[in-house]
């Protein structure tokens, strides 16, 4: 629809706009904090991906946002502390570099996506949303039992990684390469939605039957778009560390698959830009409501149920209308 679109471009306006009146006035911490919603928004495109237009109900993408995390803390912690990542049957060395890591933290997520995809869609319904929350939850554990790289205290880097040509430790340029990053993930999966690709997709979500009937495999079809999801994941996870300078076994936490889901729930699901919405109202409510009171997720509780029951096509849905659109 027109109206969503033009909605769409204001908000990617907004978006654009408030980190940079926020650096004009420095203020530094409201960078710090759009930047961290634009990364969970990525996170949420991730999801959605799977969720919205693919209707896998996954309770496991903290994996691959904890994937993500690990594979740049890895990667930095051996640059910084001058020792190799491997060293048989290939001496292998760490980096500081955002676009190897990037390259990284995409690759092997997608690679742990496709196993773990693999087998979780062989079952359908409660049983597949079960077999990635414990997926997410052996990663969990295995990062907490890891003390080569912090067990349970997690990770610390010490300086941000690097990009040619831009000081990544200035708010205002690192935020300049999450919201770049956030316009390409959002081009993508526009163009994937629109795509036969997505259309099968969508039809794999209503019938599975008929996609089989038409010389379709629906088991393919939902195993790529899963794949495409954990890489999306993980390319916010290695941003999110990126942002934080530290990682931790908490990126794999069921909590983290939670909230990631409730971006999804809060912007609209099935629409592209619902899950930024969501990321953003998130932020903002964790914000203003944490300064009101410690329990503030009992507002967002609130405030997710009625989304859920009176708002089902979220954020997005009361402001563009009822139908969804993947523009």
């Amino acid at each position: 629809m027109q109206r969503e679109k033009t909605i769409n471009i204001l908000f990617l306006i907004v978006l654009a706009a408030f980190p940079l009146w926020a650096w004009s006035v420095d203020e530094p911490f409201l960078i710090t904090l759009t930047t961290r919603a634009v990364i969970f928004a990525i996170a949420g495109i991730g999801l959605n991906f799977a969720l919205g237009f693919g209707g896998l109900v996954s309770l496991g993408h903290a994996a691959f946002f904890g994937i993500g995390g690990y594979v740049m803390g890895i990667l930095a912690f051996h640059t910084q502390t001058y020792s190799p990542l491997m060293e048989w049957p290939l001496v292998i060395s760490g980096t500081n570099q955002m676009p190897l890591i990037w390259g990284a933290a995409i690759v092997i997520s997608a690679l742990v996506a496709l196993v773990m995809g693999a087998l979780s869609l062989r079952t359908t319904g409660v049983y597949f949303i079960m077999i990635t929350l414990a997926f997410a939850q052996m990663f969990y554990y295995f990062a907490i039992s890891w003390p080569a790289y912090g067990g349970e205290d997690g990770l610390s880097i010490y300086v941000r990684n690097r990009f040619p040509g831009l000081n990544t430790m200035d708010p205002i340029q690192f935020y300049v390469i999450c919201f770049t990053w956030l316009l390409c993930v959002l081009f993508l999966v526009q163009r994937a939605s629109r795509a036969p690709f997505g259309m099968f997709l969508s039809a794999v979500r209503q019938d599975p039957a008929r996609v089989q009937a038409v010389g379709q495999a629906p088991y393919r079809l939902s195993l790529v778009a899963f794949t495409i999801s954990g890489a999306i994941t993980g390319l916010a996870g290695a941003l999110f560390a990126d942002l934080n300078r530290f990682v931790s076994p908490a990126m794999f936490s069921w909590q983290v698959s939670g909230e990631i889901m409730i971006f999804v729930i809060l912007g609209g699901v099935g629409r592209v830009f619902g899950p930024v919405a969501g990321a953003v109202l998130f932020i903002m409510l964790e914000h203003f409501l944490g300064g009101l009171s410690n329990f503030w997720h009992i507002y967002l509780g609130a405030i997710l149920l009625g989304v859920v029951l009176f708002a089902r096509g979220g954020l997005f849905g009361i402001i563009a209308g009822r139908e969804i659109a993947h523009d």
